[in-house]
């Protein structure tokens, strides 16, 4: 463990010099600390943001639901208004950790946790190529021990997922993201404010390194989820165990039925991308459809395995992505 200075921030604009390198910001220090031990982040200053007034807000105002960077995993899984508009989103944050870590842990910083793949999380120096830790260096997974890695935007730089249970609830329901920085305020839909390495690549990044659309200094603030009239949701998550463990695959599902049949709906896969990665085109091939496995199967089968690249060892990960989307839709609709 290197030293570090450390200051305590009291309003957003104080951790704006937080570049990602140098200078870092903790909220509840779940994540960031690991990163400390196993030395992916070495910073010489650390910018305490978990004390900032106002931001682990919950509030339902009209037909939208506000949501504090600084709220905890517990919570938001446990407040009324989350639970009665977004259940989908509790779900996934009761289901993301323990309860001690649920206790700290925010949502601004859930969504910018890193990989949990191996490779990348063993402690330095590392004995195998990765190239978000050594860039050039290769990336061991691509041909080693793969079973919990990427079936979609994966290029040979990188083949890592991004673990966060309620970003793909947050991408379902089309939340939106707000930042703050020097240089004023923006928002984002969730479901861009990561890149696959296929898309950073794409942009002109690294494809390995590159994980998010945050610039040096950008703090996330809050999400503002809207509220659909009559939509229901769920979120299935397959694990190997049912505590404290990270995803094989996730799905979270947001329905509104009309008439017996699905009239709109939105589907996000977890732990197959290093994004939550949306069914677009599935979504609309099953309005008109009833909700039910048998119905809804066949079509998301299809969906998944025309864009899905499997890995030598992950290619149950194609099925079992299809059969977690059928399950969120059902319990959704039930």
């Amino acid at each position: 463990m290197r030293n570090f200075a450390y200051e305590v921030a009291d309003r957003p604009d104080d951790a704006f010099e937080a570049d990602g390198t140098r200078t870092m910001a903790i909220a509840g220090g779940t994540e960031l600390l690991n990163w400390f031990r196993l030395g992916i982040a070495g910073p010489d200053r650390v910018i305490d943001i978990g004390r900032i007034a106002g931001l682990d807000s919950i509030e339902q105002s009209g037909d939208s639901l506000s949501i504090g960077a600084l709220a905890t995993l517990n919570q938001i899984g446990e407040h009324p208004a989350v639970r009665k508009h977004a259940a989908v989103l509790a779900d996934a944050c009761l289901k993301a950790a323990s309860a001690q870590i649920r206790n700290r842990a925010t949502i601004g910083g859930n969504l910018l946790q890193k990989t949990r793949c191996a490779y990348f999380r063993a402690e330095a120096p590392l004995p195998w190529g990765c190239n978000k830790r050594a860039p050039g260096s290769g990336c061991a997974a691509r041909e080693g021990l793969n079973e919990r890695h990427a079936i979609f935007g994966w290029t040979e730089e990188c083949v890592a997922v991004q673990p966060s249970d309620p970003l793909v609830a947050l991408a379902a329901l089309d939340a939106e993201i707000e930042l703050h920085s020097r240089d004023g305020r923006r928002v984002l839909p969730v479901g861009d404010l990561h890149l696959t390495p296929v898309e950073a690549a794409a942009a002109g990044f690294d494809a390995a390194r590159t994980e998010t659309r945050l610039t040096p200094g950008e703090v996330i603030v809050g999400y503002r989820l809207p509220l659909r009239d009559g939509a229901r949701s769920a979120y299935v998550k397959v694990r190997e165990r049912a505590s404290y463990e990270y995803a094989l695959v996730s799905a979270a599902a947001v329905v509104t039925i009309a008439g017996g049949r699905i009239a709109q709906v939105a589907i996000a896969l977890g732990s197959v991308a290093q994004k939550p990665w949306r069914l677009r085109a599935v979504e609309a091939r099953l309005v008109g459809q009833p909700p039910a496995r048998d119905a809804v199967l066949p079509i998301l089968e299809a969906g998944v395995a025309a864009d899905a690249r499997p890995l030598a060892r992950n290619g149950y990960k194609v099925a079992m992505a299809a059969r977690a989307a059928a399950r969120a839709i059902v319990e959704a609709a039930a």
